[in-house]
């Protein structure tokens, strides 16, 4: 990944993206919020003031010569379902409301995007640029089996290829910082997410969690090829003046966004 400034703001640009899709997980700078929320505050679900969520979405969208009503985001819920948007919608306001952790399109006049503060974010293209999704992927998505179902749905939906399809894996908490316990290793014993090979047991009944391996390996077991898929290296944790973290701020925090647009 790269980082880019645009305007105001800066974000990181994976590698392998295409000249004609604007996309990347956005940093903390270049906003208006004031401390704990300071400064490119994107999350509406948090207690920043409104006024400012506002002021930084539009100072975002802005960067890439959008209106903030072109931006399309919506209320996370750490589930399974996809929201699909194959036409054109003049109003978005009314999916700020809709409980779904991914968003699949093929409309090129929006962005769309996803709000983590630790959790893993995905960005899929396919190499035509005609087609994207973003996933919210914490715990509860890599073991609930939604990477899967959002590869599935960009190839029955829009007749993809996995192997044109690339992925990158945005900033979230490292595993030399993210331990958790045995209702998070059951989750991943009952669904998906390679438990085996991404956890490491610390003490009994805790063990560090590799959450960018088992998005990767689940990316992977959907038919993306191992070369088209990128990891950000940096932990949001051990970041303060890059990223916002739910875990070393004890839940007052903001969030970043992670966001594509397609091609026209």
């Amino acid at each position: 990944m790269k980082l880019v400034r645009q305007g105001k703001i800066s974000f990181l640009q994976p590698e392998k993206l295409p000249a004609n899709l604007a996309a990347g997980f956005s940093t903390r700078n270049g906003g208006v919020s004031r401390p704990p929320y300071n400064s490119l505050n994107l999350g509406l679900g948090t207690d920043d003031q409104p006024a400012n969520i506002e002021g930084n979405r539009a100072t975002f969208t802005r960067a890439f010569d959008l209106s903030p009503h072109q931006l399309l985001t919506v209320k996370q819920v750490h589930g399974d379902d996809i929201l699909l948007i194959d036409e054109n919608n003049p109003d978005l306001s009314h999916f700020l409301s809709v409980e779904v952790d991914a968003i699949v399109t093929n409309q090129p006049d929006i962005m769309i995007g996803i709000l983590t503060a630790d959790c893993f974010p995905i960005i899929i293209w396919h190499s035509s640029g005609k087609v994207a999704a973003v996933i919210h992927a914490g715990w509860r998505g890599a073991s609930n089996g939604l990477i899967g179902k959002v590869v599935t749905t960009l190839i029955q939906q829009f007749d993809c290829s996995a192997e044109d399809l690339f992925a990158a894996i945005g900033p979230g908490i490292g595993e030399h910082t993210y331990e958790v316990d045995r209702p998070v290793r059951d989750a991943f014993r009952k669904g998906t997410g390679f438990w085996n090979e991404i956890s490491t047991e610390t003490s009994l009944g805790h063990w560090k969690l590799n959450l960018p391996l088992s998005c990767q390996l689940q990316l992977e077991k959907a038919g993306l090829k191992t070369q088209h898929i990128e990891i950000t290296k940096e932990c949001t944790c051990c970041h303060p003046e890059l990223f916002f973290s739910h875990r070393r701020d004890n839940g007052v925090t903001g969030r970043q966004i992670s966001f594509i647009q397609l091609s026209k």
